[in-house]
């Protein structure tokens, strides 16, 4: 069992007798008993959430047992580096910045009117929304006003923007999502994040060992891809089950190394259930049609939007071709359309897929992104 478990403030920092908590790195911390399961016996295991994400982004990684590595755990409430040694000892070297996360999503919340400024966290999708609205950036210089809010979000402890003691003049608020000042801000306070944990890092980490990165801003394409083009580091690995669905992973991996020594696992990112009809398409609804590779390409170019399973459903929060919906690029209808049947805003982005042998033809680059991990 991982070890945040939700029933006071006490548990979830420190754990109880059943879990091991949110934070903690030692494996001494661990729980092991005796318990049951489904009206049978098992043996208990419960470690850190800290340690569910850094097993999990290691545990995953190509590197070698006995690898001696970095590991970056960024997320909601954790924003903190940790030196792991070849026999798999963990570190913790600094907190560079609390709550990362929500300091991120926080963001989005000052220009979007319907968000009470009061409110103690950003919503659950506001950080990947944030991530979006970045992309239209241009990256230019802050303003004064700008400045003196990203000083308040960003130093001292994790605030709520009532705290702002000029709020009601604050830049951006209630500006509205569509807010061109305010996209290129969501720009400029992305990389300003960033660049906490890329100074901690220049001035502390010793360049040219792995670097291995856990925790839900592990999800945001962009900073991942800024880790690789710091040179800081000989490696970039980031799972596909990043954020907290990657958890119960990372904790069977601590189990494992408990009973085994050996914190590294074969896994496949289609890992998921295979496909299963509970009951009859209804027809009147949906048009099922078995493979065919000639029909789906003529289908996709007379402009329909597909529904697609194969095999098993892929595991993490990205779409990654086993259970996506496809569709033709050609026309920005079809991101049009695309957001409505997801039911969401028009400046969300909507991935691209095509053959690595096109992929210099169409995107200028030649590298996989086989999890949706990185920009290019």
């Amino acid at each position: 069992m991982g070890g945040w478990w939700l029933r006071d403030h006490h548990e979830y920092l420190h754990g109880s007798h059943r879990n091991g908590g949110y934070r903690g790195v030692s494996s001494n911390s661990a729980i092991i008993d005796k318990g049951r399961l489904l009206r049978g016996k098992a043996d208990y295991f419960s470690s850190s959430h800290e340690r569910s994400h850094i097993l999990c982004a290691f545990g995953m990684s190509p590197l070698p047992k006995g690898t001696a590595c970095y590991a970056l755990v960024w997320e909601g409430e954790m924003g903190t580096f940790y030196d792991i040694d070849s026999e798999f000892n963990i570190t913790l070297i600094a907190d560079v910045l609390t709550q990362p996360g929500n300091r991120y999503g926080l963001l989005y919340g000052l220009a979007d009117p319907m968000f009470p400024k009061d409110g103690p966290y950003p919503r659950a999708s506001d950080a990947g929304k944030l991530m979006a609205l970045a992309s239209f950036s241009k990256r230019s210089a802050p303003t004064n006003e700008e400045r003196d809010l990203l000083r308040f979000l960003l130093n001292g402890p994790y605030p709520k923007l009532s705290d702002y003691d000029r709020i009601a003049l604050a830049p951006h608020l209630d500006a509205g999502l569509d807010d061109h000042e305010f996209r290129n801000f969501a720009g400029i306070y992305s990389d300003a994040i960033f660049d906490v944990f890329y100074q901690f890092a220049r001035t502390n980490l010793e360049r040219g060992r792995p670097l291995v990165i856990a925790g839900g801003c592990g999800l945001n394409c962009d900073w991942n891809t800024k880790w690789k083009e710091t040179g800081l580091f000989s490696e970039i690995f980031v799972p596909p089950v990043a954020n907290d669905s990657g958890s119960a992973i990372g904790t069977a991996i601590d189990a494992q190394f408990r009973l085994t020594g050996n914190p590294k696992i074969d896994w496949n990112v289609y890992s998921g259930l295979s496909f299963r009809a509970e009951s009859a398409m209804d027809s009147g609804r949906y048009d099922v049609y078995e493979k065919n590779h000639d029909r789906v390409a003529d289908m996709l170019a007379h402009d329909l939007i597909l529904g697609w399973a194969h095999g098993r459903y892929e595991i993490g929060p990205r779409a990654l071709g086993n259970r996506s919906i496809l569709a033709a690029p050609f026309s920005d209808v079809t991101r049009v359309r695309l957001n409505e049947i997801k039911q969401r805003e028009q400046f969300r982005p909507i991935a691209p897929v095509c053959l690595r042998n096109d992929a210099t033809r169409w995107f200028g680059c030649d590298q996989e992104s086989p999890h949706m991990l990185y920009t290019y």
